[in-house]
């Protein structure tokens, strides 16, 4: 299997901190590496205002807001092999908040966004929690490859919220 990507990047927005075609190359083919029989190697990712997300997420997903990254995968007529997986729509500002609320780096965030949205593009998802805890799992393998601490993990600024969490966490498994 080949090294070769190709990434489509479009910016829609104004954004200064966006991750540039390398960085984005190489967190594709990280999550390419853990499906050794995938051909398709292309995609785009568009980076977006929260408008625009918001009306996509609507438009698709019924639902009225705005939204981390939305994956579109590509499907080809029959008999017609092309190598695309799809595009990803991320909204950089909803991806900047939720990276200071959790306490990750920007950059983390965006390789966590772009590892989730490709394996949707590959079929994957989350609808059951069997489902979740695999697709997680697997996320939880590639960013790891790539440096990047588990983006599930709770962060906590202090012991009193840590404590806090513990309780609802008992609360929640004996009920």
């Amino acid at each position: 299997m080949s090294d070769a990507v190709c990434i489509d990047r479009q910016v829609a927005v104004d954004f200064e901190a966006l991750p540039e075609k390398p960085a984005l190359e190489r967190w594709l083919l990280a999550t390419l590496k853990h499906f050794p029989g995938e051909s398709r190697r292309e995609m785009t990712v568009r980076f977006t205002s929260e408008e625009e997300s918001q009306s996509l997420n609507h438009d698709y997903r019924g639902r009225d807001s705005s939204t981390n990254v939305l994956s579109f995968p590509f499907e080809a007529p029959p008999g017609v092999p092309l190598p695309l997986l799809g595009d990803l729509v991320i909204s950089p500002h909803v991806v900047a908040r939720e990276a200071l609320e959790q306490h990750k780096r920007l950059e983390d965030h965006f390789a966590h966004m772009i590892v989730h949205g490709t394996l949707h593009l590959l079929g994957l998802d989350h609808i059951d929690d069997d489902d979740a805890e695999a697709m997680e799992q697997l996320e939880r393998d590639i960013l790891s490859t790539l440096g990047i601490a588990d983006p599930y993990a709770v962060a906590f600024d202090d012991v009193e919220a840590q404590d806090s969490h513990q309780v609802s966490e008992e609360k929640r498994t004996d009920a």
